[in-house]
């Protein structure tokens, strides 16, 4: 058995072909995008268009220009994947302009069966997303994404103090000033006014010893 074969029999651990005639169209105005960082590259239905595949680059202009191809078309739904960040422009745009917007995952469409390699990723995007075979991703709403990108920028200041503290820790071990030894908390108050204290030019160590039972 040649080795394509045995990859499209299910019975032998291969992943089974789709049959396409028999599945039902379920997003008949829809289109696929592949988003990229400098370009991004879209593909509708061969009927609405003489060149059904075109490309974009990412300016806002070059969005604005998609958009208006693709509803000039009679595209209402899309779908792409949420490649790094640079779908949240693409995904704002079309929403703006009314489209209905399929974030879905690369794993998901990579481990769907029948893939041919010389169909582009837009054009497979089309073609999986026209017979529904996409899950869309959650979307939040506008209120919760700044609230979601807050928290996480919070927690990565909050991660960079504690990696800058580990460093100030490292450099005065370094030069065997041992205030681990004497206080809990270098990022404290007794902790930062040591360490001012040291920056100003303090050199003698009597008057900081009264801080050794704040361990």
């Amino acid at each position: 058995m040649r080795k394509e074969e045995h990859g499209n029999n299910p019975e032998k651990g291969g992943k089974p072909k789709i049959d396409w005639k028999a599945l039902e169209i379920v997003h008949p105005d829809a289109a696929g995008i592949d988003i990229g960082g400098s370009e991004h590259w879209v593909a509708i239905s061969p009927e609405r268009d003489e060149q059904p595949v075109r490309c974009f680059d990412c300016f806002t202009a070059d969005l604005e220009q998609m958009a208006d191809w693709l509803v000039e078309r009679g595209v209402r739904s899309v779908a792409m994947q949420s490649t790094g960040v640079y779908w949240i422009p693409v995904l704002e745009i079309l929403q703006q302009r009314g489209l209905e917007v399929y974030l879905v995952n690369a794993r998901h469409t990579k481990n769907l069966p029948g893939r041919k390699s010389d169909i582009a990723e837009c054009q497979w995007l089309l073609k999986l997303h026209t017979f529904g075979l996409l899950n869309n991703s959650f979307q939040p709403n506008d209120q919760i994404r700044v609230a979601r990108t807050l928290w996480r920028h919070r927690g990565g200041l909050v991660a960079q103090a504690s990696s800058t503290i580990q460093r100030m820790q490292k450099a005065l071990a370094e030069m065997n000033i041992q205030l681990s030894n004497v206080l809990s908390d270098l990022s404290g108050v007794s902790g930062m006014a040591i360490v001012q204290a040291i920056l100003n030019g303090e050199r003698d160590p009597r008057p900081w010893r009264r801080w050794r039972t704040h361990r």
